[in-house]
Formats: structure tokens, sequence, C-alpha cells
């Protein structure tokens, strides 16, 4: 028996919490992922998970054992960087998550840099607006936009991202200008579930030269159109239906282009802060840790262009 892909397999299966979750991921069947369980614990002479059709969870020696692995996986994945190529050949899959409208934007750049940087580096990007666990979802680096959350995590602060209210200036033609925030609840909004839930708009004086505003007043807004992802919420707005807040990387260009206005530019949505998330594990295998430092730079460096 392989051990050490018998952990990895291990290690997957109750970060995921699944077989399935883990055969997804291993991209193997779900038969051969069980199967490799089943030795395992017959090589090791112990139980290490309880499952059943209700119940799916390490056994105390199963715990010890998932530990163990992950300190052993990563200090082998430590020794093969350390002597492969003086340490520049990063190899292995690296998952990173991110929330839609950051990931579709600003990620696939980012992307192709780690790939021109790293070729034989196999990536995979999990996009989802739902504050993920990295454990249970199984991935090394995460994007996280506003409030951290609970979990288990290392979080390193990259900076504000800028939220712009926009119309297009067909919009306006049709419905007129807005000159005040009050004018902003005789317009139809558009917004993303989960957004302004209360049909209140957070909105702050601009204040020049201060780094955050002293004052955010909730201003009412008349929501007729929402929808679960930003970019149908873009397209909706382009089209007139509506005004709307976008995060800056999604909607700068079409400012630029004069397909958008920006509104009230006297006033600001407070940004959302972003942080990037990982695990944390001692020590953090050399591929996460390279793969972290080149987003960090290239993140920064874009919210740079929109502050």
């Amino acid at each position: 028996m392989n051990l050490l892909e018998a952990m990895r397999i291990y290690v997957r299966v109750v970060e995921r919490g699944s077989i399935s979750g883990a055969a997804r991921d291993l991209e193997i069947g779900q038969p051969a992922v069980s199967e490799r369980i089943e030795r395992l614990e017959k090589y090791l002479g112990c139980q290490l998970l309880l499952r059943n059709a209700r119940v799916f969870k390490c056994t105390p020696e199963g715990i010890i054992f998932h530990e163990r692995s992950k300190s052993v996986l990563g200090a082998v994945e430590q020794a093969v960087a350390e002597v492969s190529n003086d340490g520049q050949v990063v190899r292995g899959t690296i998952r990173i998550a991110a929330p839609h409208c950051f990931g579709e934007t600003i990620l696939p750049e980012g992307v192709r840099r780690i790939r021109e940087s790293y070729p034989q580096l196999d990536i995979e990007l999990v996009l989802n607006d739902k504050v993920a666990d990295l454990v249970t979802e199984g991935v090394d680096i995460s994007f996280r936009l506003g409030p951290l959350g609970d979990g288990a995590y290392i979080a390193s602060p990259l900076g504000p991202v800028e939220r712009l209210l926009v119309a297009s200036p067909d919009y306006l033609k049709r419905h007129g200008t807005i000159a005040e925030a009050a004018d902003l609840a005789s317009h139809s909004f558009i917004r993303v579930k989960g957004a302004f839930d209360a049909d209140l708009l957070p909105l702050a004086p601009r204040a020049p030269g201060a780094a955050v505003a002293d004052r955010v007043d909730g201003v009412p807004i008349q929501t007729t159109i929402k929808t679960t992802h930003w970019r149908p919420m873009f397209e909706m707005v382009r089209a007139g239906l509506g005004i709307g807040v976008l995060e800056a990387p999604a909607c700068r260009e079409a400012i630029a282009q004069g397909r958008f206005v920006r509104l009230l530019p006297d006033y600001e949505v407070p940004p959302l802060a972003l942080n990037l998330l990982i695990r944390p594990q001692r020590p953090v295998p050399a591929r996460v840790r390279k793969i972290v430092d080149m987003l960090k730079n290239y993140v920064v460096e874009e919210l740079g262009m929109d502050r």
C-alpha cells in the first residue's frame, strides 16, 4: 500500500466531510476512495471513521491520525520543494476560494500570472458568496470580503474594495438625475440578495483626506429587482432597469467608457475589507507560501488602481 497516497486521500475525506466530496476533488471514483480508507484502517488496525447514513465523523484515533498525517504530508512537500531545483519548482494542486464578483473580475489575471510562473502547478478556483470554512471546503487560500466570521485561519488584510453607486446614462435620461441622497427612494434599485436587505443603503459623506468617514447613514431605497449573482445585476443596470451598487473592479471600465455614471459623488458606500486567509498549519506548504506572496502583491496592486 502507498501509505502517503492513502494519507492524502484520508486527509481530504476528513476535510470535505464526505467520501463523495473527496472523490470529486481528487478526480477518482467514490468506490476507490472507500476502498483506500478501508485498506488504511486494516493496515493501522483501528477504525478511523464512523460512517453510516446519518453519521460521518472521526474516531479518537482518526482525529490523531488526521493531524499527524497533515504534518507528515506538509513535511514531505517542504522537503521536496527544498531539494527540487533549489526549491523553485512548485508542483501539486492549489485550491483558491473567493466571492463571485471578486473572483470573476480580479482573479483570472492572478491565475494567469501563477500559471506563467509555476507551470507545473494545477489550480482550482472555487467561487462562492457564502462564507466557507477553509478546512471544511478543503481549500488552501480563501479571499473574504467583509466580516471574517468564525473558523480557524490566519488572515492577512489586503485593503478595502470600493463600492460604487451607478446608473446608466439612458436610465438617468428617462428618470431624471439624482441630486440628493433622499432622491434614491423614488428610483428602482437592483441588488444582490443578502446586500441591503433592510432596504437601507449605507452612505457616508466624503471627507477630503479622511481615511474613514465620520458618519454613515442608512438611506431608504426601493428594491424592485433582486438576484443571486452580481453579473445579472450589472447587465440590468446597464440596460437601464434601475440603479445599483457594484464593486469598483466590476464597473470601473464601464464608467470610463461612459456606459455607467457614478451617482452622488459627494457620498460613498462604505468599502468592504478584503482579507486573504490560509489554514493555521505549520509549516505552511511551500506551494501555498509562494502563491500567497504572489497573490498578495497582485491584489494590492489591483486595489491601488481602484482607490
